[in-house]
């Protein structure tokens, strides 16, 4: 007899979910819909990391799925300390500004797009400015610790000069977005 735990419990058969503590609430609750968003980003940023080789992308992202786990716990209930958010929301400015010293300066939008990385990575950035907007329409109800919006900002952010980045490193030139 096996003592493996199944993946299915059948308990959200019925739309119902439990957040950390065992409180029962719909699969529709803003807190499920915010900490879902979190876990979506977290999906897509494992898209990334497959597409891409370059070695200080792929362990910088990895690291901020770690934070995600962390986030998504947090906003789940769980009494995750976010402390640690503060200066990693100051660890993905520097390397905002590491990866954007060598980009040629922006003058205009630019679409998504270029490689597979880097158009991967602008629906990454998509995800994370919808989750961003998920946990702020929480935080209108519920408390939510601003840390978590401050560093959802800069993520978004990072996932931009990302993408730009990646497209670079495989000379994929940037189309400029030309307004009507």
């Amino acid at each position: 007899m096996s003592s493996k735990l199944k993946i299915y419990t059948k308990t959200g058969d019925r739309g119902q979910t439990s957040l950390y503590g065992g409180k029962r609430v719909s699969k529709s609750d803003q807190r499920v819909i915010a900490y879902g968003s979190i876990d979506e980003i977290n999906s897509t940023l494992g898209m990334v990391i497959s597409k891409t080789n370059d070695q200080r992308v792929r362990e910088f992202l990895e690291g901020i799925q770690i934070d995600l786990f962390l986030i998504g716990a947090n906003l789940a209930g769980a009494k995750q300390e976010l402390n640690s958010l503060e200066a990693k929301t100051e660890e993905i400015e520097k390397f905002i500004d590491t990866l954007d010293k060598d980009l040629p300066e922006l003058k205009n939008f630019i679409l998504p797009g270029g490689s597979e990385a880097g158009a991967t990575v602008n629906f990454a950035r998509s995800v994370a400015r919808r989750a961003e907007r998920e946990v702020i329409k929480l935080g209108q109800t519920e408390q939510v610790d601003n840390t978590v919006v401050k560093y959802l900002n800069r993520l978004s952010d990072l996932l931009f000069i990302v993408g730009r980045y990646l497209n670079s490193l495989e000379g994929k030139k940037e189309t400029i977005w030309k307004g009507k």
